[in-house]
């Protein structure tokens, strides 16, 4: 692609996994429970993508939904499950771990970064969960990680543009810095503009159920409007989307 401009996509399945890499994605992001933002997905489904995959491979590290201040117990989880991925063949790890005061935990991530290493390591959006961006890149990479995902601080990377291009110009290329929510073929353009080293889009569609017979009284996640019946994946046709404007810019 022009300009080394990668494209990841954000992943919860095998299917979208392998459709990612038709769509000629550089990296999938394996996560699961789409719902929390992504947490670490199981031990079956990294190997299987692993086995069937042969583009870059980072998988979340996150053992639960919320906020991103963890126990010592959730901490040692979190070793444990780097382990395990590390053993899996992966290419990277994500993760992202805060200060109660809204910082970088930055002897907690540099601990991860240590242990994953030769992996390389993306701090994940837990960046924009902070009080100040340019502090929290300063010290993400004091903590040694190769990445940034960001969407500026912002719910979006059309809203948060500004404050990408702040970090890129900030970060001068001592960490790369990868922008994503909300990336489409329509502001990649922008976001290229601003000088990000990558997108980051899951390129999400759904599909209904198959199932003929439907139960309304019942919520499986305990959360009513959740949709029982839907199911996502990411569209290779959106994912090539973004890959062809990146390749005709």
């Amino acid at each position: 692609m022009k300009k080394n401009i990668e494209v990841e996509v954000c992943t919860f399945s095998l299917e979208s996994c392998l459709n990612a890499q038709a769509a000629g994605a550089n990296r999938v992001e394996l996560c699961a429970a789409m719902y929390d933002g992504g947490t670490t997905p199981s031990a079956g489904l990294i190997r299987m993508v692993r086995e069937l995959v042969s583009i870059e491979l980072y998988v979340m590290i996150r053992p639960r939904g919320g906020d991103f201040l963890y126990s010592d117990q959730e901490f040692e989880l979190m070793k444990e499950e780097i382990r395990h991925v590390k053993e899996s063949g992966a290419d990277g790890i994500v993760l992202g771990i805060l200060n109660a005061d809204g910082t970088v935990d930055v002897k907690r991530t540099r601990e991860l970064v240590e242990l994953a290493a030769p992996l390389k390591v993306t701090f994940h959006r837990a960046i924009d969960m902070t009080r100040d961006l340019g502090e929290a890149l300063e010290n993400v990479i004091r903590a040694g990680c190769f990445r940034i995902l960001t969407s500026g601080g912002r719910n979006t990377v059309s809203e948060g543009l500004e404050e990408i291009k702040t970090l890129v110009e900030r970060a001068a290329g001592r960490i790369r810095i990868m922008a994503g929510s909300g990336v489409s073929a329509a502001n990649t353009p922008m976001l290229l503009d601003a000088g990000v080293d990558a997108v980051h889009l899951s390129g999400k569609s759904s599909r209904d159920s198959r199932m003929e017979y439907r139960n309304p009284d019942v919520f499986m996640g305990g959360v009513p409007g959740l949709p029982e019946y839907e199911q996502y994946y990411s569209d290779v046709e959106k994912i090539e989307a973004v890959v062809k404007k990146i390749k005709n810019i």
